[in-house]
């Protein structure tokens, strides 16, 4: 009776019902008495369909999964001699079907001096144990290679929305916290020595905690071996631990490590931003958890990360010189406007926001030598400097066109749609072509003006009388240049009336399409501004209109007005 355990069967289940192992007790004729959750987890069955079962018939089987005779289950040597039994290798029959290889123990439960219950305590064996542990690490890894695909993906798919450097490094560092690090910050590099922090990014409602210094331009680390210098001229991806970031720096100018400072991060990752070509900057991503830090098999990722990064800075770099090459092409090709008194005329041109793409919008104003003035204003279809050149191909093409002949802008917007093809590079352009005609005596107090204009696919000239009336004019519209059929149809003039102290408006379509709005809501939008400027000076009025337009453009806008004089 040495290995009996005197103790009462509620007392049993209280003990063992929150045990980590599978814990069964039977009555003498074999029937489950009682069961703990986690018996019923690994058996795969609910507690009710279990208790009154035959633990035998249930549960009990071979390795090849049939029924072992009764006699032969070790239980009845529990229930017989009244002593312990361990088993190290058996089989459970799960709810499914399958068999659970497990090792299990049986120990009587004695009451009164008999043998009245028996407690069986079962769990997998250690081979099932090391086999599931296995597959539950090889799943694990399956699931954090799939999240840093699925990460590098999306960061690649960010850092091409956007050709705009920080905007792009800041919709990264949204990107990498919380997955990665609680904190991101990029350092890019400006000239040989200058390093200047672009973008700060952290935990949400926590950014300003560590804003200090960003965008200032400071000296890379003197020190060879601080961390901005061995990541900028070295092109190494470091870890840091707790210990090197708490240590002081070796640099009073180790941006980096200030920041880390700042921040009490625990661990760091830093990681040059890199092209085939040169180092831009550097990436790091810091952890404030003293229980996470950042493991070694991560730092290749982080640097991939760091290398995607580089090659959309070097991308967007090169995009914006161009873009500032053809911004200042089209600036210098842009004409000084005539004197046309007692008609005054201004204009603006106003390049896309940083970021967007340059079209060709131009605006061009001649003195014809009938007397007359032709006004213009266009827009060829392309980008950066390839917009711009055709822009002046298509300026001074229509400017011989203008001079050579007088006769209505229909037949010379014709004319140049029939050659535009063959002379230059422009593919398609819209393009408002007005001729400026006066009627009376010019001198004489009856003086009076008129325009005469054809559009090709523009939008129309806007019409403002000094009594705060804005009209469209909507006449004159034809195809764009480029896109006429084959079977030639004739352009058709449309002519109005220029009332005295009435300003005339022609602008490219930048001026009225705002992202996030509708064409119809800019063009109200721009009438009701004109109005409220009817009586400004030319110069004052396409001032005020470019500052009055809500921000949300991406093209580049031209604008020329012209403005009657009073009546007398």
């Amino acid at each position: 009776m040495a290995d009996s355990v005197p103790v009462e069967p509620e007392d049993l289940l209280t003990a063992f019902d929150s045990l980590e192992a599978g814990v069964i007790l039977t009555d003498r004729d074999g029937l489950i008495t009682a069961v703990n959750p986690h018996a019923l987890q690994l058996i795969g069955l609910p507690g009710r369909t279990v208790v009154g079962k035959d633990f035998h018939e249930l549960l009990h089987r071979r390795e090849d999964g049939t029924l072992a005779p009764r006699e032969e289950c070790p239980l009845v040597a529990v229930l017989e001699e009244t002593r312990m039994v361990l088993v190290t290798t058996d089989s459970f029959l799960r709810g499914d079907g399958s068999l659970l290889p497990v090792s299990w123990s049986g120990a009587p439960v004695v009451r009164g001096g008999a043998t009245t219950q028996v407690l069986t305590l079962f769990g997998e064996n250690d081979e099932q144990r090391e086999k599931r542990n296995h597959q539950a690490a090889h799943l694990a890894a399956m699931e954090d290679l799939a999240e840093r695909l699925s990460l590098v993906q999306e960061i690649t798919d960010v850092l091409t929305q956007t050709l705009e450097a920080e905007e792009a490094l800041n919709r990264l560092g949204r990107l990498v916290v919380p997955r990665l690090g609680d904190w991101v910050t990029v350092d890019l590099r400006e000239g040989e020595e200058g390093v200047r922090r672009v973008a700060v990014v952290g935990p949400q409602g926590r950014e300003g905690e560590a804003e200090t210094g960003r965008d200032d331009t400071t000296l890379m680390p003197e020190s060879a071996s601080a961390v901005l210098s061995r990541v900028l001229r070295r092109n190494e991806s470091l870890l840091m631990t707790r210990e090197e970031i708490e240590a002081p720096p070796e640099s009073p100018r180790a941006v980096v490590h200030k920041f880390l400072h700042l921040l009490g991060a625990t661990s760091a990752a830093v990681v040059p931003l890199s092209t085939p070509r040169q180092v831009v900057g550097a990436l790091t991503i810091a952890r404030t958890d003293p229980e996470r830090p950042f493991r070694p098999d991560e730092l290749p990722l982080i640097r991939d990360i760091g290398r995607r990064a580089g090659l959309a800075i070097d991308n967007a770099r090169l995009f914006e010189r161009q873009r500032d090459v053809a911004a200042m092409m089209q600036q210098h090709l842009l004409p000084a406007l005539p004197d046309i008194a007692p008609l005054r005329l201004a204009a603006r041109y106003q390049p896309a926001p940083r970021g967007s793409q340059v079209g060709g919008d131009w605006y061009d104003a001649l003195v014809l030598p009938d007397g007359a003035t032709a006004l213009a204003v266009g827009d060829v279809v392309g980008h950066d400097l390839s917009a711009a050149a055709g822009m002046a191909q298509l300026r001074n093409m229509l400017r011989v066109l203008a001079w050579d002949r007088a006769e209505p802008p229909s037949l010379i917007v014709g004319r140049l749609d029939d050659a535009m093809s063959d002379i230059t590079d422009v593919q398609m352009a819209t393009l408002l072509l007005a001729r400026i005609e006066t009627v009376g005596d010019v001198g004489g107090p009856g003086a009076r003006w008129r325009m005469r204009w054809v559009s090709a696919g523009h939008p129309p000239p806007l019409l403002v009388t000094d009594e705060g009336r804005a009209q469209y004019l909507e006449q004159g519209q034809d195809l764009l240049l480029g896109a006429r059929a084959e079977v030639q149809v004739e352009r058709a003039d449309a002519v109005e009336p220029l009332p005295p102290g009435s300003t005339v408006l022609l602008f490219t379509d930048g001026l009225v399409e705002m992202a996030g709005s509708d064409l119809d809501t800019g063009m109200n939008r721009l009438r009701r501004h004109a109005i409220a400027l009817a009586g400004r000076p030319p110069d004052d009025f396409c001032a005020q209109l470019l500052e009055r337009m809500p921000p949300g453009g991406s093209d580049d806008i031209a604008l020329l007005a012209l403005r009657v004089p009073d009546a007398g």
